[in-house]
Protein backbone atom coordinates (compact mmCIF):
# COMPACT_ATOMS: atom_id res chain seq x y z
CA UNK A 1 0.00 0.00 0.00
CA UNK A 2 1.30 3.38 -1.18
CA UNK A 3 -0.23 6.61 0.00
CA UNK A 4 0.96 9.77 -1.65
CA UNK A 5 4.28 8.24 -2.42
CA UNK A 6 4.71 6.54 1.26
CA UNK A 7 4.40 3.20 1.61
CA UNK A 8 2.37 1.89 4.36
CA UNK A 9 3.95 -1.33 5.83
CA UNK A 10 2.10 -5.19 5.99
CA UNK A 11 2.60 -5.18 9.85
CA UNK A 12 0.68 -4.55 12.61
CA UNK A 13 0.41 -2.74 15.78
CA UNK A 14 0.33 -4.89 18.80
CA UNK A 15 -1.36 -3.51 22.45
CA UNK A 16 -2.90 -4.99 25.24
CA UNK A 17 -5.69 -4.63 28.04
CA UNK A 18 -5.53 -1.67 30.70
CA UNK A 19 -7.90 -0.63 33.19
CA UNK A 20 -8.72 3.24 32.39
CA UNK A 21 -10.72 6.04 34.28
CA UNK A 22 -11.26 9.70 33.56
CA UNK A 23 -11.50 12.41 35.61
CA UNK A 24 -12.59 16.29 35.70
CA UNK A 25 -10.43 19.37 36.76
CA UNK A 26 -12.16 22.45 36.69
CA UNK A 27 -10.83 25.96 37.91
CA UNK A 28 -11.18 29.76 37.79
CA UNK A 29 -9.50 30.23 34.20
CA UNK A 30 -8.67 27.62 31.57
CA UNK A 31 -5.17 28.39 32.47
CA UNK A 32 -5.38 27.06 36.24
CA UNK A 33 -7.74 24.02 35.11
CA UNK A 34 -4.41 23.30 32.28
CA UNK A 35 -1.81 24.21 34.90
CA UNK A 36 -3.84 21.56 37.29
CA UNK A 37 -4.27 19.09 34.73
CA UNK A 38 -0.36 19.28 33.63
CA UNK A 39 0.91 18.58 36.84
CA UNK A 40 -2.00 15.58 37.69
CA UNK A 41 -1.02 14.06 33.63
CA UNK A 42 3.26 14.72 34.63
CA UNK A 43 5.76 11.92 34.42
CA UNK A 44 3.56 9.14 33.13
CA UNK A 45 4.37 8.36 29.89
CA UNK A 46 4.73 4.77 29.91
CA UNK A 47 4.24 1.68 32.61
CA UNK A 48 7.43 0.56 32.73
CA UNK A 49 8.72 2.90 34.92
CA UNK A 50 6.13 5.35 35.47
CA UNK A 51 3.00 3.35 37.39
CA UNK A 52 0.74 4.64 34.73
CA UNK A 53 0.30 6.53 31.24
CA UNK A 54 -1.69 9.46 31.22
CA UNK A 55 -2.65 12.68 29.35
CA UNK A 56 -5.23 15.33 28.66
CA UNK A 57 -8.22 14.03 26.94
CA UNK A 58 -9.68 17.77 25.73
CA UNK A 59 -10.35 21.18 27.14
CA UNK A 60 -14.05 21.74 28.22
CA UNK A 61 -15.96 24.83 28.22
CA UNK A 62 -17.37 25.79 30.84
CA UNK A 63 -20.99 24.30 29.54
CA UNK A 64 -19.79 21.09 29.75
CA UNK A 65 -18.64 20.53 33.36
CA UNK A 66 -20.15 20.14 36.66
CA UNK A 67 -19.52 23.65 37.98
CA UNK A 68 -19.83 25.81 34.99
CA UNK A 69 -16.32 26.71 35.31
CA UNK A 70 -13.55 26.09 32.18
CA UNK A 71 -12.45 22.75 32.84
CA UNK A 72 -10.24 19.84 31.40
CA UNK A 73 -10.60 16.27 31.15
CA UNK A 74 -7.67 14.01 31.72
CA UNK A 75 -7.24 10.29 31.73
CA UNK A 76 -5.13 8.00 33.56
CA UNK A 77 -4.25 4.23 32.13
CA UNK A 78 -2.53 1.51 33.98
CA UNK A 79 -1.87 -2.09 34.06
CA UNK A 80 -4.64 -2.75 36.87
CA UNK A 81 -7.09 -1.25 38.79
CA UNK A 82 -4.91 -1.41 41.95
CA UNK A 83 -2.51 0.28 40.33
CA UNK A 84 -5.07 2.27 38.63
CA UNK A 85 -6.28 3.61 42.30
CA UNK A 86 -2.61 4.58 43.82
CA UNK A 87 -2.00 6.62 40.92
CA UNK A 88 -5.52 8.31 40.49
CA UNK A 89 -5.72 9.17 44.31
CA UNK A 90 -1.33 10.50 44.56
CA UNK A 91 -1.79 12.66 41.31
CA UNK A 92 -5.32 14.50 42.82
CA UNK A 93 -4.17 14.50 46.03
CA UNK A 94 -0.43 16.41 45.08
CA UNK A 95 -1.69 18.24 41.83
CA UNK A 96 -5.28 19.08 42.06
CA UNK A 97 -6.28 19.31 45.67
CA UNK A 98 -2.89 22.09 46.10
CA UNK A 99 -3.93 24.20 42.58
CA UNK A 100 -5.06 27.65 43.38
CA UNK A 101 -9.21 27.19 42.53
CA UNK A 102 -8.95 23.97 41.05
CA UNK A 103 -12.20 21.54 41.45
CA UNK A 104 -12.46 17.77 40.91
CA UNK A 105 -15.02 15.60 39.37
CA UNK A 106 -15.92 12.45 38.02
CA UNK A 107 -15.46 11.81 34.34
CA UNK A 108 -16.86 8.97 33.67
CA UNK A 109 -19.47 6.50 34.66
CA UNK A 110 -19.14 2.83 35.67
CA UNK A 111 -20.17 0.01 37.96
CA UNK A 112 -16.51 -0.38 38.99
CA UNK A 113 -15.95 2.95 41.43
CA UNK A 114 -12.28 3.70 42.57
CA UNK A 115 -11.54 6.82 45.23
CA UNK A 116 -10.63 10.19 43.85
CA UNK A 117 -11.14 12.75 46.54
CA UNK A 118 -12.79 10.13 48.92
CA UNK A 119 -10.05 9.80 51.07
CA UNK A 120 -8.28 13.15 50.06
CA UNK A 121 -11.52 14.27 52.89
CA UNK A 122 -8.77 13.39 55.97
CA UNK A 123 -7.18 16.26 54.87
CA UNK A 124 -9.39 18.95 55.93
CA UNK A 125 -8.57 17.46 59.31
CA UNK A 126 -12.08 16.88 60.58
CA UNK A 127 -13.11 20.32 59.34
CA UNK A 128 -14.31 18.94 55.58
CA UNK A 129 -18.14 18.30 54.92
CA UNK A 130 -20.01 16.04 52.76
CA UNK A 131 -22.80 16.60 50.31
CA UNK A 132 -25.01 14.62 48.27
CA UNK A 133 -26.43 15.78 45.13
CA UNK A 134 -28.02 14.00 42.71
CA UNK A 135 -26.85 10.26 44.37
CA UNK A 136 -23.42 11.40 44.12
CA UNK A 137 -21.26 12.55 46.95
CA UNK A 138 -18.54 15.30 47.72
CA UNK A 139 -16.54 16.66 49.90
CA UNK A 140 -15.85 20.34 50.93
CA UNK A 141 -12.26 20.33 52.08
CA UNK A 142 -11.15 23.99 53.71
CA UNK A 143 -7.77 24.94 51.89
CA UNK A 144 -6.54 28.50 52.25
CA UNK A 145 -7.80 30.14 49.90
CA UNK A 146 -11.68 29.01 50.51
CA UNK A 147 -12.43 25.51 49.51
CA UNK A 148 -11.51 22.22 47.38
CA UNK A 149 -14.88 20.51 46.32
CA UNK A 150 -14.19 17.04 44.72
CA UNK A 151 -16.58 14.16 44.01
CA UNK A 152 -15.58 11.15 46.17
CA UNK A 153 -15.43 8.58 43.56
CA UNK A 154 -15.20 8.29 39.96
CA UNK A 155 -15.63 5.41 37.41
CA UNK A 156 -12.87 2.63 36.09
CA UNK A 157 -13.45 0.75 32.52
CA UNK A 158 -11.40 -1.51 30.88
CA UNK A 159 -9.61 0.28 28.15
CA UNK A 160 -6.51 -0.69 25.52
CA UNK A 161 -3.02 0.45 25.65
CA UNK A 162 0.21 0.71 22.98
CA UNK A 163 -1.50 1.24 19.52
CA UNK A 164 1.38 2.70 18.41
CA UNK A 165 2.72 3.56 14.46
CA UNK A 166 6.48 4.81 13.51
CA UNK A 167 7.06 7.23 10.71
CA UNK A 168 10.19 6.68 9.02
CA UNK A 169 11.97 9.61 7.20
CA UNK A 170 14.92 10.70 5.50
CA UNK A 171 15.89 13.41 8.28
CA UNK A 172 15.18 14.22 11.97
CA UNK A 173 13.44 17.40 11.10
CA UNK A 174 11.12 15.78 8.58
CA UNK A 175 10.37 13.25 11.18
CA UNK A 176 9.29 15.40 13.58
CA UNK A 177 7.37 17.88 11.61
CA UNK A 178 5.00 14.78 10.66
CA UNK A 179 4.62 13.55 14.38
CA UNK A 180 3.54 17.33 15.16
CA UNK A 181 1.24 16.92 12.04
CA UNK A 182 -0.27 13.54 13.27
CA UNK A 183 -0.57 14.60 16.89
CA UNK A 184 -2.64 17.63 16.00
CA UNK A 185 -5.53 15.77 14.13
CA UNK A 186 -5.15 13.06 16.59
CA UNK A 187 -5.92 15.39 19.63
CA UNK A 188 -9.28 15.50 18.13
CA UNK A 189 -10.31 12.04 18.86
CA UNK A 190 -11.84 11.68 21.77
CA UNK A 191 -11.27 8.82 24.15
CA UNK A 192 -7.87 8.30 23.34
CA UNK A 193 -4.13 9.96 24.76
CA UNK A 194 -0.80 9.66 23.49
CA UNK A 195 0.81 10.12 26.75
CA UNK A 196 4.72 10.41 25.34
CA UNK A 197 6.16 14.43 25.67
CA UNK A 198 4.11 16.02 22.78
CA UNK A 199 2.60 12.46 21.79
CA UNK A 200 6.13 11.49 20.21
CA UNK A 201 9.00 9.19 21.85
CA UNK A 202 12.02 8.72 20.09
CA UNK A 203 13.58 6.17 22.02
CA UNK A 204 11.45 3.27 21.02
CA UNK A 205 11.98 0.04 22.84
CA UNK A 206 11.67 -3.80 22.60
CA UNK A 207 11.13 -6.72 25.20
CA UNK A 208 14.16 -7.60 26.85
CA UNK A 209 17.91 -6.68 27.13
CA UNK A 210 21.76 -8.16 27.18
CA UNK A 211 21.40 -6.68 30.47
CA UNK A 212 19.27 -8.88 32.69
CA UNK A 213 18.22 -6.13 34.74
CA UNK A 214 16.18 -4.36 32.18
CA UNK A 215 12.81 -5.72 30.57
CA UNK A 216 13.23 -3.11 27.54
CA UNK A 217 15.66 -2.04 26.02
CA UNK A 218 16.30 0.20 22.70
CA UNK A 219 14.69 -1.05 19.39
CA UNK A 220 17.61 -1.60 17.46
CA UNK A 221 16.30 -3.02 14.58
CA UNK A 222 14.77 0.95 13.92
CA UNK A 223 17.60 2.82 15.05
CA UNK A 224 19.28 4.74 11.99
CA UNK A 225 23.28 4.64 13.43
CA UNK A 226 23.40 0.84 14.16
CA UNK A 227 22.10 0.28 10.50
CA UNK A 228 25.76 -1.57 9.77
CA UNK A 229 25.30 -3.18 13.11
CA UNK A 230 22.53 -4.83 13.63
CA UNK A 231 19.25 -6.51 11.70
CA UNK A 232 17.75 -3.41 10.81
CA UNK A 233 14.27 -2.65 9.22
CA UNK A 234 15.74 0.14 7.50
CA UNK A 235 16.75 0.94 3.97
CA UNK A 236 19.59 3.20 3.59
CA UNK A 237 17.86 6.89 2.96
CA UNK A 238 16.22 6.27 6.68
CA UNK A 239 18.24 8.53 9.12
CA UNK A 240 15.04 9.33 11.50
CA UNK A 241 12.44 7.27 13.16
CA UNK A 242 10.02 8.69 15.44
CA UNK A 243 6.71 6.81 17.21
CA UNK A 244 3.11 7.85 18.35
CA UNK A 245 1.62 5.75 21.02
CA UNK A 246 -1.93 5.77 22.03
CA UNK A 247 -4.05 4.43 24.23
CA UNK A 248 -7.62 4.45 23.94
CA UNK A 249 -10.99 3.57 25.89
CA UNK A 250 -12.11 1.12 22.77
CA UNK A 251 -10.23 -0.55 20.07
CA UNK A 252 -12.49 1.75 18.03
CA UNK A 253 -11.03 4.99 19.32
CA UNK A 254 -7.60 3.47 18.45
CA UNK A 255 -8.46 2.78 15.31
CA UNK A 256 -9.55 5.90 14.31
CA UNK A 257 -6.78 8.17 16.22
CA UNK A 258 -4.17 6.00 14.18
CA UNK A 259 -6.42 6.40 11.09
CA UNK A 260 -6.23 10.37 10.97
CA UNK A 261 -2.96 10.33 12.40
CA UNK A 262 -1.24 8.18 9.61
CA UNK A 263 -3.17 10.15 7.06
CA UNK A 264 -1.89 13.36 8.07
CA UNK A 265 1.68 12.17 7.91
CA UNK A 266 1.02 10.84 4.05
CA UNK A 267 -0.97 14.29 3.34
CA UNK A 268 3.20 15.22 3.88
CA UNK A 269 4.26 12.82 1.56
CA UNK A 270 7.66 11.51 0.51
CA UNK A 271 8.07 15.38 -1.22
CA UNK A 272 8.79 15.97 2.24
CA UNK A 273 10.87 13.11 2.75
CA UNK A 274 8.59 10.58 4.88
CA UNK A 275 8.82 6.94 3.31
CA UNK A 276 7.33 4.43 5.11
CA UNK A 277 4.52 4.34 8.10
CA UNK A 278 5.27 1.00 10.40
CA UNK A 279 4.37 -0.27 13.52
CA UNK A 280 6.05 -1.90 17.17
CA UNK A 281 5.00 -5.30 17.59
CA UNK A 282 6.51 -8.28 19.26
CA UNK A 283 4.57 -11.15 16.50
CA UNK A 284 1.92 -11.38 18.58
CA UNK A 285 2.76 -12.65 21.63
CA UNK A 286 2.71 -9.15 24.30
CA UNK A 287 -0.90 -8.28 23.58
CA UNK A 288 -4.67 -9.56 22.24
CA UNK A 289 -5.07 -6.28 20.17
CA UNK A 290 -3.71 -6.38 16.91
CA UNK A 291 -4.29 -2.52 14.82
CA UNK A 292 -3.07 -3.64 10.82
CA UNK A 293 -1.65 -0.62 8.90
CA UNK A 294 -2.77 -1.71 5.79
CA UNK A 295 -6.42 -2.28 7.19
CA UNK A 296 -7.04 0.22 9.20
CA UNK A 297 -5.91 2.66 5.96
CA UNK A 298 -8.14 1.01 3.33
Amino acid sequence: MIINGVTIDATFAEAFPMKATRAIITAHNEKWALIAAQAMTGFATSVIACGCEAGIDRILDASETPDGRPGVAVMIFAMGGKGLAKQLETRAGQCVLTSPTSALFAGIDSDIKIPLGKNLRYFGDGFQIAKVINGKRYWRIPVMDGEFLTEATTGQVSAIGGGNFLVLAQSQEQALTACEAAIEEMNKVAGVIMPFPGGVVRSGSKVGSKYTTLNASTNDAFCPTLKGMTKTELSPEIESVMEIVIDGLTKEDIDKAMRVGIQAVCDLGSANGIKRISAGNYGGKLGPFHFHLQEIMA
